[in-house]
């Protein structure tokens, strides 16, 4: 694109959050919106919630994913998905395992 604001260090983003799917989430350019997410992707997902709205830059902070790569994402393939974290193995047994009452 030829669009500087594309190409520079800055990226107006648009954050969606997916009603089926606890702590998944879509980033796109504000300006396409989900037009270049698949469609098939937006089934899975539900019906997108914005969330908020961002500026990107190389040197922003995102809480649990790198910004350099939401950014080459977006100006790649037009969004980027962000998974829900990945559950503790250890927290998982606790659920497994049945507990004995010590007292």
């Amino acid at each position: 694109m030829t669009d500087d604001r594309m190409q520079g260090n800055k990226l107006l983003c648009q954050i969606y959050k997916s009603p089926r799917k606890y702590e998944m989430y879509i980033y796109v350019d504000k300006r396409q919106g989900l037009a270049k997410v698949p469609e098939a992707l937006l089934e899975r997902f539900g019906k997108p919630v914005p969330t908020m709205t961002l500026i990107l830059t190389p040197e922003k902070a995102l809480a649990r994913v790198n910004v350099v790569n939401v950014m080459a994402a977006i100006r790649e393939k037009g969004f980027y998905l962000q998974m829900p974290p990945a559950k503790d193995e250890y927290l998982l047994d606790l659920y497994r395992t049945p507990t004995e009452a010590r007292y």
